[in-house]
This record gives C-alpha cells, sequence and structure tokens, in this order.
C-alpha cells in the first residue's frame, strides 16, 4: 500500500479510495490463441522509454516467435511501469500505442498495468509519474543492491484515489493545458542553454583570433614586444639549459593556418613547454595507497581548476613507481579513457597516474589561463589524432605538435580577461537558466500533486459518484474472470478427452 488509509487526506466528495487490482489486470499473460507466431510485433527494450514524458521510440521489431518467451508482453492501451531501479525512481512510464499488430513486448523489468475499458489510461499515466508516487514505490522495493525492484504485490495493492469519470477526464485535460504551457516554457530555457555552450564556444574562437583585443592592439601598437621576439628568446634560454641535448622540433607548415595579427606568431607546445606523464603505484602494495601525496586519474580532468583528489598515495608508493609530483599551476591533459583530451589545471601539488600529461609552462611563453583555454578550444582537433582500437588515446607526441597562436605576453593577459568576463557572465545566465528549470519540475509535480488531492479542477455534484464506477468495473471484472475460468475448463476436458 502506497499508505496507511488512516493517513491519506480526506477525499474529496464523489471520489473512491481504490486498489489498482480492483480496476486493472497487473502483468497479463499473451493469449496466443489464433496468433500466428510469424507476425512482427513492436519490440521495446528500457532505452526505448523516455523519462517522465511518455514518450516511446516504436521504431525496433521482432519475430513473435523470438520474444513471445522470455519478454514482457503488452498490447496498445497498457500501462508500461518500470520496476527496476534507477529507471523507476527516474520516472519510465508509458502508454503503449500504435504497436505494430497491436502486439508488443519489452523488458522483462517492466508491469504492465491492463485498466479496465472504461478508464482514460493519461489520467494513470500521470499518477504513476508523482514524485510522491515513486518516492513511495522505491520504500517498497525488494532485491540486492543495484538489483532492486518494485514487487507485483505492490501494485496489486497500490491504493489510490478514484475521482468521478468525468472528472477524471477534466483533470487530463487540466494538466495536459497546464504542461503544454510549462513545456513551451522548458523548451525556451533548454535553447538558452544550447545557445550558451555556443557562446562559450564563438568567444573562445574569436579569443584566439584576436577579435577579442583588436581595439586594445590598436590602441597599444608600437608599445609591445611581438610574439616572435619572445619565442626566440624562450628557444635561446632553452639551448642553453640543454647543454647541448636541445632537439627541435620539425618545422610547422603553417600555410593552410589561419593569418594571425600583427605582433602574433605560430609556435607548437614542445616548442616552449615540456611535458611528462605520471604512474600508478602497484595497486596490491597497500602501504603505497592512503597518505598525503594527492593522486589524480584522468577521469577527474574536467576543463577545471582541479583542488582535490580522489585518492592519495604514499611517500613509499612515489619513490617506487613513475608517479612525480606535480607543482600547482601545472596543466593537465587526458591521454586515454572516457575523459581523453579533457584539460585540469592544478590549484595544488599533486600526482597522477600515467594516463595524464603534464604540462610546464616553465619559461613563461603562456600566460596561466591563456594555453588551459586554448587546449579547450581545442580538443576536437585534437581528438582526430586519437589512434588505437578500443580505448583510442592521444600521446605526448601528439600533444607537443599541438599548433598554438602565440600572441605578445600582455596581449595574452588581455584576451584572459576578456574571455573570462564573458564567459563569467554566461554563467551566470547559465545557473539561472537551471534553476528555472528546476523550478519548472517542481511546479510540474505541484500541478500533479493537487491533482490527486481534488484541488486542480472543481467539483461538479451531478457527476456520478465513483463508487458507483468502481461496482460496475467489480462485476465486469467477476463476469470476465467467471467466464475465463469456463474456457479454462472446457479447454482442459478437450485435452482430456483427446488424450483418451
Amino acid at each position: 500500500m502506497m499508505d496507511e488509509e488512516k493517513n491519506l487526506p480526506e477525499l474529496p466528495k464523489g471520489w473512491a479510495l481504490t486498489e489498482l487490482e480492483e480496476i486493472s489486470e497487473i502483468n497479463p499473460k499473451l493469449d496466443g490463441e489464433g496468433i500466428s507466431n510469424d507476425i512482427d510485433v513492436t519490440f521495446l527494450p528500457m532505452r526505448c522509454v523516455e523519462e517522465l514524458s511518455g514518450q516511446i521510440d516504436l521504431s525496433l521489431m521482432r519475430r513473435l516467435s523470438k520474444v513471445k518467451k522470455g519478454y514482457t508482453y503488452f498490447t496498445n492501451g497498457d500501462l508500461l511501469f518500470a520496476k527496476i531501479t534507477p529507471c523507476m525512481e527516474n520516472g519510465k512510464v508509458a502508454i503503449a500505442h500504435d504497436l505494430k499488430n497491436g502486439i508488443g513486448f519489452g523488458s522483462t523489468e517492466f508491469h504492465v498495468i491492463r485498466l479496465h475499458r472504461s478508464l482514460p489510461r493519461k489520467f494513470f499515466f500521470f499518477f504513476l509519474i508523482q514524485e510522491g508516487f515513486r518516492k513511495d514505490a522505491q520504500r517498497s522495493m525488494t532485491g540486492s543492491a543495484g538489483q532492486l525492484r518494485v514487487p507485483t504485490n505492490y501494485m496489486r495493492q497500490m491504493s489510490m484515489p478514484l475521482p468521478p469519470l468525468p472528472e477524471q477526464h477534466r483533470i487530463v485535460a487540466k494538466i495536459e493545458e497546464l504542461f503544454t504551457k510549462l513545456d513551451a516554457g522548458v523548451e525556451a530555457l533548454k535553447k538558452v542553454k544550447t545557445q550558451l555552450k555556443g557562446y562559450r564556444q564563438a568567444v573562445l574562437k574569436h579569443a584566439f583570433e584576436g577579435k577579442l583585443t583588436e581595439a586594445w592592439r590598436k590602441a597599444h601598437k608600437g608599445e609591445i614586444e611581438p610574439a616572435s621576439v619572445l619565442l626566440e628568446r624562450i628557444k635561446e634560454e632553452r639551448k642553453k639549459k640543454a647543454k647541448g641535448k636541445y632537439k627541435e622540433l620539425s618545422p610547422q607548415d603553417i600555410s593552410d593556418l589561419p593569418r594571425l595579427p600583427e605582433g602574433w606568431t605560430w609556435t607548437r607546445l614542445g616548442h616552449v613547454c615540456d611535458t611528462t606523464s605520471g604512474g600508478t603505484p602497484l595497486r596490491s602494495k597497500k602501504a603505497y595507497y592512503g597518505g598525503s601525496i594527492p593522486w589524480l586519474k584522468s577521469g577527474e580532468l574536467k576543463d577545471s581548476l582541479i583542488n582535490r583528489s580522489e585518492e592519495s598515495i604514499t611517500d613509499l608508493g612515489l619513490s617506487n613507481s613513475s608517479a612525480k609530483i606535480f607543482p600547482k599551476g601545472t596543466l593537465l591533459i587526458a591521454l586515454y579513457g572516457a575523459t581523453v583530451g579533457k584539460i585540469g589545471k592544478l590549484d595544488i601539488d599533486a600526482a597522477t597516474n600515467q594516463a595524464i600529461c603534464g604540462i610546464f609552462n616553465k619559461n613563461g611563453a603562456f600566460e596561466k589561463n591563456y594555453l588551459f583555454n586554448y587546449l579547450i578550444s581545442y580538443r576536437d582537433n585534437l581528438l582526430k589524432n586519437r589512434f588505437g582500437g578500443a580505448q583510442p588515446n592521444i600521446s605526448q607526441e601528439i600533444v607537443r605538435n599541438i599548433l598554438i597562436p602565440l600572441p605578445p605576453f600582455l596581449e595574452q593577459r588581455k584576451i584572459s580577461e576578456e574571455i573570462e568576463r564573458r564567459i563569467s557572465h554566461a554563467e551566470e545566465i547559465g545557473k539561472v537558466v537551471e534553476q528555472s528549470l528546476k523550478r519548472a519540475e517542481r511546479l510540474r509535480q505541484s500541478i500533479l500533486k493537487r491533482a490527486f488531492e481534488g484541488k486542480l479542477v472543481p467539483q461538479n455534484p451531478s457527476d456520478e459518484p465513483a463508487e458507483k464506477l468502481l461496482e460496475r468495473i467489480k462485476a465486469e471484472k467477476a463476469k470476465h474472470e467467471a467466464e475465463r475460468k469456463k474456457k479454462r475448463t472446457m479447454g482442459s476436458k478437450k485435452s482430456r478427452n483427446k488424450r483418451r
């Protein structure tokens, strides 16, 4: 039961409290008599049911003979309710419709509710997607962690308020009217989210084309050292430090690259920065883990500042592996894994695993945020160079050969300021959008709550009370069950006579 009856709110006049099995058949079986095994039917895996909206993908077909055993059967008009976690909590509920040959089969993780023919399916769909109902159903779940399910008995005995039939239709119409307006607002908010994403990309693109600082360059013309001079100075410094071991990267071909503003130049990342990867201490050695040294994995890189890690290692783990401590300010890039190409910027001293490459801007060629933002903007190009099979990756060599537009250092600082100003503004708008989307969902649930409390539409004293409706449904169900029992009995007699 959803609640003990004494805890339920007082029902409006004309309403009745019912259990789902009184007005429906739960998980009905296929009566295959007269149906050919060679027909095609709709096939509906769980992934084809959208959360909360009731939308379903009907594009998959299967031969009846292939699915009649081992899958869940349903027909047009049946309610499908996901019983397994987390699909149930997420609101995977739908009304089956437009099924091939009127029949469907799908995931075994659906409960099927076949309502009495007189009842509006949408009314019960809206009841099932209520957050309050889903939370109550969650408390009833049984099974092991990750495999929790709403039991069939809960569905059968689930209590729900039933208004008079005309009021059910009025409630459905009002919910649909309000949801249509709400959906239009949500769609507009989602459009803004998409536009903000495009805006961020446009800001970064214009930044590294020199468009954000065009006026600044004109105002400082002749005052700023060209990037080519800075690049040559860094090159000479690196040669001196290398003591004859300096290895220059192959010259870059810039013939197909965009023309840069005056004072800018193209360079490879490896011309001005050093790179190295980390390492993983042996997992079997407990003494290597749980120490004071933050230790990062590639999945923790999310194009953001990093000030904590999920794991840590000990000095012993550090000294007995290829892991090394990267200082605060180091840029990190994921070389492989699900987050390949993602960037991080250390706000702490930390070690990393071998799937992360550290980028060291020791010579000060790049302003601290300029390279960080450029690598984010360059990711799509970087990923085109991935190699490998099941888990494509990039190498340090690919990272070192990234071509980067290098402005004068003071202009880099101005570019970073302009990016920060514009992106911060967009992020503030994004926060407002997210808050509005959450308010819209709360409003949606508030509408549903009011509907099933009898507060969404007015009651009509002339409506036939729900008790009368329930009496008719119970009488029809009893008659139908008696006919079905008689049919089964006759079938059994025929079988016995054939055996004789």
